[in-house]
């Protein structure tokens, strides 16, 4: 049941995130990590690098980590369907996934808003641009792109919670 939730949030992010990344004008590449022959240990992999680059504030290439890692992850629920589905998690990792889960959804209820009050900045920008006051449409522009930023930094944050519990589903697989 957390699979299923998991990817389709993070697939909702990922479209959330893109037009975030879109509006606030920064486009970066990520330098894939070394190719690993386990894609378990490939997605976990992805998934640090991400958070160190979230951590040292390199949104963009935290962002292609975060859908790397959930590419992988994603083949990985197809191919390992029937695997999956023997395993049971312990105690302790349901009670992780649950700590996940509501991380994950605390990070993004904060990003949700930000996003909203980002796109009200930019329209005020705009029609300030249009009035011919353009040192606050400006500022208002500056506004909306610190949190389109704030919001894509805790959406990034809730996408990482989320694999974080598919690196424990997904433990098993791990030589």
């Amino acid at each position: 049941m957390y699979l299923f939730r998991c990817n389709y949030g993070i697939c909702l992010l990922a479209l959330t995130l893109t037009l975030a990344l879109a509006g606030a004008g920064r486009a970066q590449t990520a330098a894939p990590p070394a190719p690993d022959a386990n894609p378990y240990r490939q997605a976990v992999a992805h998934l640090e690098e991400a958070e160190q680059q979230l951590t040292a504030g390199n949104l963009s290439t935290a962002l292609s980590l975060v859908k790397q890692s959930n590419e992988i992850f994603t083949r990985l629920q197809k191919e390992s369907a029937a695997k999956l589905a023997e395993h049971e998690l312990s105690a302790q990792e349901s009670q992780q996934l649950a700590i996940n889960q509501k991380l994950a959804n605390e990070a993004q209820a904060k990003a949700d808003p930000l996003l909203e009050t980002a796109a009200a900045k930019r329209k005020e920008a705009e029609e300030l641009r249009n009035k011919g006051q353009e040192a606050a449409a400006d500022a208002a522009e500056r506004e909306s792109r610190d949190q389109y930023l704030q919001a894509q930094t805790l959406s990034i944050k809730s996408a990482t919670y989320a694999l974080r519990n598919q690196q424990i589903i997904f433990r098993f697989l791990a030589p």
